[in-house]
């Protein structure tokens, strides 16, 4: 209640200074949007200024930020001669996670050829700009009536690494209808079956 909120600032200010910037509605690049039934996350301006930047304004958007087909490897591609416009745009990517887990696992992928990015990298980021130019409205919405129920959803791509044979664990944690928690992460070791990287996936959506 609002009462509530009055003596936590007014308990808080008697120890710190602190000043009461009033309802919140954009901080870090993060947009929020205040409705009777809760809240909206997004990064709506964060990602037209990057398609901008980036001169993907009026790309034609696609569905899915990276093809099923796709399995990128070290080899593929021609190594780009300046590879740092790759690695601020896949830097850009990362921050977006905050409040888009949907692309988490493309921009896991990307991330691991940071070092030698090559043209078809550079391909695979730019489709990951097209998904967002359809979805740049999409975030995360924090209902008003939320059950506090714990669940979490776990999924591996076994053996999806070509250059190592390692498989990319997922998963995303949810407090109720909320997801708190999420992550896209290559695998240390060599899964011997889907079974057995599926349930390193689970053990990390465990320790969460």
């Amino acid at each position: 209640s609002n009462s509530t909120v009055n003596d936590f600032i007014a308990t808080i200010s008697k120890r710190f200074s602190l000043k009461d910037l009033g309802d919140l509605s954009y901080f870090l690049g993060i947009e929020v949007l205040r409705t009777p039934s809760g809240l909206h996350l997004s990064q709506r301006k964060y990602i037209l200024d990057l398609l901008h930047r980036t001169n993907m304004s009026n790309v034609k958007p696609v569905a899915t930020p990276m093809s099923v087909s796709t399995s990128l490897s070290i080899r593929d591609g021609t190594p780009l001669a300046d590879g740092a416009e790759y690695r601020t745009v896949v830097g850009c990517l990362q921050y977006l996670l905050l409040t888009r887990p949907d692309f988490a696992f493309a921009v896991n992928k990307l991330s691991q050829f940071m070092h030698q990015p090559s043209t078809t990298h550079w391909l695979a980021a730019k489709r990951v700009l097209r998904y967002l130019a359809g979805t740049y409205t999409s975030g995360i919405f924090l209902s008003r009536n939320n059950p506090l129920s714990p669940h979490a959803f776990s999924d591996a791509d076994w053996a999806g690494n070509r250059d190592d044979y390692t498989s990319t664990g997922s998963y995303v944690v949810f407090l109720g209808k909320h997801p708190i928690s999420w992550s896209a992460k290559k695998q240390t070791g060599v899964a011997r079956s889907s079974t057995e990287a599926e349930y390193r996936a689970v053990a990390n959506a465990a320790a969460e």
